[in-house]
């Protein structure tokens, strides 16, 4: 039996969730799922992006507790180093903290304008022109590690930083961002990435919904 747990909350929502989880699976860790519901005020606060601090995912093994989702990828590294959470390369590994550490801390319009739904598409949708500067971000990121490590992921094989940018590939599905070939194509592997079919099969098969997200959009 699983004795590490990890916390999350909804699989159709929430972002942080996925990412933690994606590190668990990509580190090969033994784990059981804690899920918090969604009638759960800190939990709906979390996910409508109302609440200050971020509490999912929670991992909790042999006695660590670690709430943050970086915090989560480094003690996966350093626990299971052989799973290549971070790549070998010492300069490729930097480039690889830099920019998880950009998407932990930043690109906040394009949270907001484009929240998480898994199960919704928004064909045509018109993106608020303050989110297009996150998404040229972003795109410029991934153009630059596919360029230079290669594809199919950002440094060649799966790291924290494909965990980080996965939820950012689902936005740019639910809601038709146009993409150029490279990117589309990252988007695709990340797609069809075999813990990212779980995922989302997982989160079809949600009975929750927050109106708050459906309804605005």
């Amino acid at each position: 039996m699983a004795t590490a747990v990890l916390t999350i909350s909804s699989k159709n929502y929430s972002s942080w969730s996925l990412r933690g989880w994606l590190l668990c699976k990509m580190a090969g860790l033994d784990f059981h799922e804690e899920v918090m519901s969604t009638d759960d005020p800190s939990t709906r606060a979390e996910l409508l992006l109302l609440s200050p601090s971020f509490l999912v995912p929670c991992l909790v093994n042999d006695n660590v507790k670690v709430w943050d989702t970086l915090a989560i990828a480094e003690y996966l590294a350093e626990l299971k180093p052989e799973a290549g959470l971070l790549p070998k390369d010492i300069a490729a590994r930097a480039h690889c903290r830099a920019i998880s550490g950009e998407m932990h801390s930043g690109f906040h319009n394009l949270r907001s304008a484009l929240p998480m739904n898994l199960k919704a598409h928004y064909s045509g949708f018109s993106v608020w022109s303050g989110a297009l500067g996150d998404i040229e971000r972003v795109t410029r990121i991934w153009r630059d590690c596919l360029d230079t490590y290669g594809g199919p992921f950002l440094f060649g094989t799966p790291t924290m930083a494909d965990a980080m940018y996965a939820p950012v590939c689902t936005r740019f599905r639910t809601y038709d961002v146009k993409l150029d070939s490279d990117c589309a194509g990252y988007c695709e592997t990340i797609t069809n990435w075999a813990p990212m079919i779980e995922w989302i099969e997982a989160a079809k098969l949600e009975p929750d919904e927050l109106e708050e997200l459906d309804v605005e959009f």
